[in-house]
């Protein structure tokens, strides 16, 4: 892979991460349309992490809090529920994916790079999408103050489905968490965050067999590619807090279709 192409990578993932499209549908498919070889599943991961670090800078004061949160938690755990409710939905979110992307990643890393599929799940996941904003147009429910386990466990385990292309991380989350009836804004940031954990863990999870790999894994363009990444997810996610209070999600379910019926026609 040359600079030119790490950089398109940088871009298509700092676009496509925090817009419900799926970013790793985009990654997967790229390689088709630009005529590489596709670098594979870790190098898409590294990519993550470059958007990951843009939701670090972009939302620094939510994280810290998150962090003391947790220690006021270890430290009196009884005080979850009036100071770390927040902190506390995230971490069972958190786990719930963790465990259901460990039962479906065999499956995922198996198949599910397929056009087909992922033309599937971009048109199937956008419907789900456009009926949960449509349902939840009016609400601007701020539920994450208050430690919910049901609407935890089950936006955590929407997140865990974006390890199938085409699904989408934040449009999985979003969808799930505009069913349970939360803003638009307040659903944008607990999806953006609750990225965090994930992204690191799998790309850390991930670095040894890169570390093993020696020369024959691009670690420069690996580099320029998460460079683009973080920048142009910073600008992304300013945007996007801005857009989704105007547009909700229905645009992005449009465009999801188009692409589908692309990948199809192309493939």
């Amino acid at each position: 892979m040359d600079s030119t192409a790490a950089i398109i990578y940088g871009l298509i993932q700092g676009v496509t991460e925090f817009l419900p499209v799926s970013s790793s549908g985009h990654l997967a498919l790229l390689p088709k349309f630009i005529g590489i070889k596709d670098p594979g599943v870790a190098f898409d991961l590294a990519m993550h992490v470059g958007t990951a670090l843009s939701i670090i800078i972009y939302f620094n004061k939510e994280v810290m809090s998150i962090l003391k949160s947790l220690v006021v938690m270890v430290k009196e755990p009884s005080r979850y529920k009036s100071e770390g409710a927040w902190t506390a939905n995230m971490m069972v979110a958190t786990l719930i994916t963790f465990i259901f992307v460990l039962l479906f990643k065999s499956f995922a890393e198996q198949y599910a790079r397929d056009p087909l599929w992922i033309a599937t799940n971009l048109i199937l996941f956008g419907l789900i999408m456009f009926a949960a904003d449509w349902r939840g147009a009016k609400s601007n429910k701020s539920e994450m103050s208050e430690f919910k386990l049901k609407s935890s466990f089950l936006i955590g385990l929407s997140q865990s489905l974006a390890i199938f292309p085409g699904v989408s991380r934040s449009g999985a989350t979003l969808s799930m968490a505009r069913f349970l009836g939360l803003g638009r804004e307040e659903a944008s940031r607990f999806s953006f965050l609750l990225s965090l954990p994930i992204i690191l863990a799998g790309f850390f999870y991930k670095l040894p067999s890169l570390s093993a790999q020696g020369e024959a894994f691009n670690w420069s363009a690996c580099i320029i590619g998460m460079i683009v990444s973080f920048f142009v997810g910073l600008l992304t996610i300013h945007f996007f807090l801005k857009l989704i209070k105007k547009v909700g999600l229905g645009i992005f379910t449009i465009y999801r279709i188009i692409l589908a019926v692309v990948v199809l026609s192309y493939f």
